[in-house]
């Protein structure tokens, strides 16, 4: 486990091509024990890209990737159970319930079934989900599943947690409400989290930094923000418009 002042993730130069066409050049950024950080950008900026090297199942063409201290493409094993990943579609598995999706990373993590049971249990009731334990994902709504995937995310205890537009599929009230509620447990248990989004809200809303990138051009903005940011409906303004900005230039993707 990395300490409160390491980089959980680090990223130095890092480029990515496929054959000819350049999708990440020259990326530096790193993601601190605790922070919540959004990574932005239009599409094809990159975004996808750079959370796959992180994941470990893309390898960068050039340049360094770290997390928790290993290369994760060439160690990927030695990352089970460190990192945990939420993706735009809840990914439900449609014969299982509540809590048998909320445990099964458990599972196959090896962690003993009443264990894995209880603890699954524990995070349902963070994320806002008991008393629907024993219900299957076609009666949940949209919102309740995406809180499944976050609790199932969540309760395998990761170092840090990968969020791939997790937000973006839900209805405005719903996804506000999703954000607010995931960001304090977030903070509330000490997680690591580094979330992709294209949409400016959410990234203002959640984050202690925001990180733009611009389409095959690397990082366009690198921008801290806090509670007495987000309390000043100007400097709130100022820098989503700054953010939007960020995000139109440079090369088209």
């Amino acid at each position: 486990m990395s300490s409160e002042k390491e980089a959980v993730i680090s990223l130095k130069n890092v480029d990515k091509s496929f054959g000819n066409m350049v999708v990440a050049k020259n990326i530096s950024m790193s993601v601190k024990s605790g922070e919540i950080v959004a990574l932005l950008g239009q599409t094809g900026a990159g975004k996808s890209t750079v959370m796959n090297m992180i994941m470990g199942t893309l390898r960068p063409t050039g340049g360094e990737v770290r997390v928790a201290g290993h290369d994760p493409y060439h160690e990927f094993d030695k990352l089970r159970g460190q990192r945990a990943v939420s993706f735009q579609t809840d990914r439900l598995l449609p014969w299982r319930t509540t809590v048998e999706n909320t445990e099964l990373g458990l599972l196959i993590l090896g962690v003993p079934a009443k264990e894995a049971r209880e603890r699954a249990l524990t995070w349902l009731k963070r994320v806002k989900l008991d008393g629907a334990e024993n219900k299957y994902p076609h009666e949940l709504s949209g919102g309740m599943r995406q809180r499944v995937s976050l609790a199932r995310a969540l309760c395998v205890d990761p170092e840090l947690i990968l969020l791939d537009e997790s937000f973006s599929q839900l209805d405005h009230v719903t996804s506000k409400a999703l954000r607010e509620d995931f960001a304090k447990v977030a903070r509330q248990y000490n997680k690591t989290c580094l979330f992709v989004t294209h949409r400016i809200e959410d990234a203002l809303e959640m984050s202690d930094r925001v990180i733009v990138l611009r389409p095959g051009a690397g990082i366009a903005l690198e921008q801290s923000i806090d509670d007495a940011m987000r309390a000043d409906e100007t400097r709130l303004r100022e820098l989503h418009q700054t953010i939007a900005d960020r995000m139109g230039s440079g090369p088209a993707a």
